[in-house]
């Protein structure tokens, strides 16, 4: 199949000046009292989005999350992903330290877009796993930009973080951008049978740290037996009953 880039990602300038912080407003949520803080539009014209509880400014080993948008999980509740379930689980757990922060980045899909990502799909559909599909695409593993995150970083006035995170990438990236990162908070979701191969192909392909046992994932992928066949394996065979 021909590589095909189906809606170009915006490319951003050769120097941009960094976001800076525009407004912050209380934000009480199911998961805890926050502070949003907006920032001014990044070089591609995205706005992006920190949830901060406590004070932060000069803090260190400040807990972070860097989450990227993902409407059909974070929204739709899709079952394809573990985004949603990262999420509500990272602000729970936010929701109850004295301080942390949540970067929320429009960069949907790993930053291919929202529409690059539903065609994604369609090649997943047919057997294509995340990398695959995003290579037929015309796209990287991975095109998303932590200079934003440590744009916001700088803007909030973090000193270090201890990220909550699976993917080494994300490490990688902030480091590469001079934010220094104090230590690392798992952040593993249960795997389903819908998102099993997804996460599979993430520690495979992609080195996320999640611990899954392939074995595990393919009894997972299995069809679930009908009435008949659970009806079927409860019955005792004669010969193999005792007599009395």
């Amino acid at each position: 199949m021909k590589a095909l880039r189906l809606t170009p990602r915006a490319e951003a300038p050769a120097v941009a000046p960094p976001i800076q912080m525009v407004s912050v407003a209380d934000l009480p949520t199911r998961s805890g009292h926050f502070r949003a803080v907006a920032f001014t539009p990044d070089a591609r014209g995205d706005e992006h989005l920190a949830i901060v509880r406590g004070q932060v400014r000069d803090a260190t080993d400040v807990p972070m999350r860097i989450h990227s948008e993902c409407l059909t999980g974070d929204v739709l509740g899709s079952l394809r992903c573990d985004c949603r379930d990262q999420l509500h689980g990272a602000l729970e757990m936010l929701g109850s330290l004295p301080m942390g922060v949540l970067l929320y980045l429009r960069q949907e899909g790993r930053g291919i877009g929202l529409t690059n990502k539903i065609r994604a799909y369609a090649l997943q559909d047919h057997g294509h796993d995340t990398v695959e599909a995003n290579h037929l695409l015309g796209f990287g593993d991975d095109e998303r930009d932590y200079r934003v995150a440590a744009e916001m970083l700088g803007a909030l006035g973090v000193r270090s973080v201890r990220l909550m995170t699976n993917n080494p990438r994300k490490l990688d990236g902030l480091r590469a951008h001079g934010i220094p990162i104090a230590g690392r908070i798992p952040i593993v979701m249960p795997a389903t049978r819908h998102n099993a191969q997804y996460l599979m192909t993430k520690q495979k392909r992609s080195g996320h740290w999640l611990g899954m046992v392939e074995r595990e994932v393919m009894d997972r992928l299995a069809p679930s037996p009908t009435p008949t066949e659970r009806a079927t394996a409860q019955v005792v065979p004669l010969q193999a009953r005792g007599r009395r």
